[in-house]
């Protein structure tokens, strides 16, 4: 079963010569052939991808490799929808940078999968295309708005996965899935040609079975990009050759104010395996996830509101009554924090707590290495758990939405489980720290074995 292999482990198999691509893109079409019809994680196909990778140059980095894009990737020859009936026969007419990189280091787009409309949602149900069902139970969510990449690498369906991260669409759908999501420094990894939900806080990230497979992704996916302003000129690391590298003892605190819910004493637990590895563990107060909450909501729903707006059935798309119920009342919102005699009253003063919020991590971080947390409160929810809550996403993404606003860099692994559902433990650093973030990681997974647990489909 070629399509179980993790990122390493394709690479070296193909490298060694014990497998073709052409077998192990077989291999995870035979797979999405057999389970994508009840998890709806895979919207559409690349039909020549069995082409692609009998010409596949294996002694490119990702030469030859099978990788699932998330639906708001501009992919040149491939639908782009970003899940929504406006976008439903949009064929994009250039390349996303991240999928760019990633088809100039020898990878095969095998797709593009599930998400959230627009990005509006953290559980894929208000996809226009069905929602995506979770693999260790399919009567649970997989989270969103990435759950679709996330599904899919947790099916073995592919063998990574790209998603993006507004405020926790990479680590919440993760952590849900049992699976690792990495969230990269906002600006360490470009946005260009990624349909634009918030912009101040996109980040573009891999969702992977280890660590070291996102590792390996951001190796190849970040740096500085003229096409797109706010991607840091900042040089790139070795990210993969610094996990192992060996560090002293590491300063961790423990988000008091994030141990909420059932993921509460599965994480205690992991924060006990860090201090079994040597590293030193306690509590630390941060802001209330609550103002973060409002924070995100106004902002975000402003940001929507003006990047919708472009969509209006003249240049390309469906006219705007093609919108969701749910992209529609971001759109109001946001329109009406933004207006005259409200953008001061609304906008403005979450611009100003935002700021708090930033400087609240950045004194934390003067005491700590790194902070870690649950990354959800708890484990998937069931089905039609987000239909009538109309602030669903704010509510599960609360603990990932403070690092977010503040652009840090962040992963989420799997720690455990609760009634037979994966729980997340985030660990989170300062700006540009993704080495030490990636290393702590690697240092837990290589000690557990949590990561290595599969769904039985």
């Amino acid at each position: 079963m070629l399509n179980k292999l993790s990122l390493t482990e394709a690479i070296a198999g193909l490298r060694a010569k014990k497998f073709t691509s052409a077998e192990l893109v077989q291999s995870c079409l035979d797979q999405i052939k057999k389970h994508n019809k009840k998890l709806n994680a895979f919207l559409t196909i690349n039909e020549n991808a069995l082409d692609e990778a009998k010409k596949a140059d294996i002694s490119k980095p990702f030469g030859g490799i099978p990788i699932a894009v998330k639906d708001n990737f501009l992919t040149v020859g491939l639908l782009t929808t970003a899940s929504s009936r406006v976008l439903e026969e949009y064929m994009p007419q250039y390349e996303s940078t991240v999928t760019k990189k990633l088809k100039e280091a020898g990878a095969i787009i095998l797709g593009k999968t599930n998400m959230d409309a627009w990005a509006h949602g953290s559980s894929t149900e208000t996809s226009d295309f069905g929602l995506t069902l979770n693999p260790w139970n399919t009567g649970h969510l997989p989270g969103g708005s990435s759950g679709g990449s996330a599904a899919a690498v947790a099916a073995d369906m592919c063998i990574a996965a790209i998603g993006s991260e507004t405020a926790g669409s990479i680590r919440q759908p993760a952590a849900w899935c049992g699976i690792t999501g990495f969230k990269p420094t906002y600006g360490r990894v470009s946005r260009y040609g990624v349909i634009a939900m918030a912009s101040s806080t996109d980040s573009p990230g891999p969702l992977t079975k280890t660590v070291g497979d996102s590792a390996l992704i951001a190796q190849i996916i970040a740096g500085h990009d003229p096409y797109d302003a706010t991607s840091s000129p900042k040089s790139v690391p070795d990210f993969v050759s610094n996990l192992n590298a060996q560090r002293s003892t590491l300063k961790i605190g423990l988000a008091k104010e994030y141990l909420v819910g059932q993921s509460k004493s599965v994480v205690l637990e992991a924060a006990e395996k860090f201090k079994e590895l040597g590293h030193k563990v306690s509590e630390i107060s941060l802001l209330d996830p609550k103002y973060s909450i409002s924070v995100y909501t106004i902002v975000q729903r402003s940001e929507v509101s003006s990047n919708l707006a472009r969509y209006d059935g003249i240049r390309y798309g469906r006219d705007r009554s093609f919108f969701g119920d749910e992209a529609k009342r971001r759109i109001m919102l946001g329109t009406y924090a933004l207006s005259s005699g409200y953008y001061d009253q609304y906008y403005t003063k979450a611009q100003k707590v935002r700021t708090l919020i930033i400087k609240d991590f950045e004194q934390a971080f003067k005491k700590f290495d790194l902070i870690i947390g649950p990354t959800s409160p708890g484990p998937a929810l069931k089905v039609g758990a987000s239909v009538n809550s109309p602030m669903f996403g704010e509510l599960e993404d609360m603990l990932l939405e403070p690092s977010s606003i503040a652009g840090l860099t962040s992963i989420s692994v799997p720690c455990g489980f609760v009634d037979g559902l994966p729980i997340g433990l985030q660990i989170t650093g300062p700006q540009f720290t993704e080495s030490l973030v990636l290393q702590a990681a690697h240092n837990y997974q290589q000690t557990t074995d949590w990561h290595v647990r599969k769904p039985q489909l």
